[in-house]
């Protein structure tokens, strides 16, 4: 069978782990149509907009995208490409799975967590307003008069959204995902001691939504012990699902616990569209240089072969990456016991490594 995939290189390091997951997949032998578009830094320049109108209707056309990372300035410039296309085409759903390989320098060899986190709302909406406008006059009064409470005049204010039908998707996705996948159990993760009337609508659609699965086993815990306990006994835990903040933090951590986002995959999921790309930024210190790890980026390319159907694909694609990870020889500098050492190898010997062992 033939995928058309819309293939969105990046920018950054983008390009070079996006080719060397474009080699990975078709080595598997099955015949990919990519139709590339462009999104980012480079496009802006020339367009005006870091997401043209033709990126989206190719992801709309297509339904999966492969996408490398692009850049997001810090603190100005346009808002992130990533929050853009969750929010144009409706990918309510990201999923991080975080996984301990055997070779990969960390204190916790057996860390098996997927993070469900939800992608639309929460502070992530987008919705601020700077100090000193007349928006945030006007909401500070609105404020002061509806709780008797005073902000600081001086205060820029952002808006916490948390919605019953938000928070019931996402945890029912999360279930349908932990059943298809043979988890065994989802734990809501929220601050409604504190937050009782965003996150205790959010842990109490969890529950509602918990009762419909009585296979999977269901807890919740706060944000912050959730923290300490994946840091004390990560295997304890399977599945979990977030509100957006609490999700983007979360899976970093976890992704910390297995070696670092150079490991960490990741995928933007709705109910017409699926996006998959690694969870790393862009890196454009390193563009170029032929040096990055494209780990997460191929396993990206694993979750979209699954998302596809393409099971057996997917895993001969794993296994073969999980033994180049293992053996250390053909890995780049950060999978090496020392940074330093001179016989690391870069993104493109790594992506021919794994070739190697589908070919064999």
């Amino acid at each position: 069978m033939s995928y058309t995939v819309t293939l969105i290189p990046g920018d950054g390091i983008g390009p070079e782990v996006a080719e060397a997951t474009r080699r990975v997949l078709e080595a598997t032998r099955l015949s990919f149509r990519w139709e590339v578009a462009e999104a980012g830094l480079a496009v802006m320049e020339k367009e005006g907009t870091p997401l043209p109108n033709s990126a989206l209707e190719s992801i709309r056309r297509n339904k999966v995208a492969l996408k490398g990372p692009v850049t997001t300035p810090v603190g100005g410039g346009f808002r992130s490409v990533n929050v853009a296309l969750r929010q144009a085409l409706d990918l309510y759903a990201c999923l991080r799975p975080c996984k301990t390989y055997p070779g990969v320098r960390t204190l916790y060899p057996q860390v098996d967590l997927v993070i469900v986190r939800e992608n639309t709302e929460d502070l992530y909406s987008g919705i601020e307003f700077e100090s000193g406008t007349k928006e945030a006059v006007q909401l500070q009064s609105l404020i002061a008069e509806a709780t008797g409470q005073c902000i600081a005049s001086d205060s820029a204010i952002g808006i916490k959204s948390i919605s019953a039908t938000a928070s019931r998707r996402i945890v029912k996705f999360a279930f349908d995902y932990a059943r298809a996948q043979g988890r065994r159990k989802v734990t809501a993760v929220h601050k409604a001691n504190i937050m009782k009337a965003s996150d205790g609508l959010f842990l109490r659609s969890a529950q509602e939504v918990a009762k419909d699965y009585p296979d999977v086993a269901f807890e919740d815990m706060l944000v912050d012990n959730m923290s300490m306990h994946l840091v004390q006994r990560p295997e304890d835990y399977d599945v979990l699902v977030l509100p957006n903040l609490y999700g983007d933090i979360i899976s970093d951590l976890a992704a910390g616990l297995v070696g670092g986002l150079g490991l960490a995959p990741g995928a933007n999921i709705g109910d017409d569209a699926a996006v998959f790309e690694p969870t790393h930024g862009s890196a454009p210190r390193y563009a170029g240089q032929n040096k990055v790890n494209p780990t997460a980026m191929i396993l990206s390319g694993v979750m979209m072969l699954r998302h596809l159907g393409e099971s057996k694909a997917a895993q001969m694609v794993e296994t073969a990456l999980a033994q180049v990870i293992a053996e250390g020889k053909d890995v780049t500098y950060d999978l090496k016991l020392r940074r330093d050492d001179p016989t690391a190898v870069g993104t493109s010997q790594m992506a021919d490594a794994v070739i190697q062992h589908l070919r064999r």
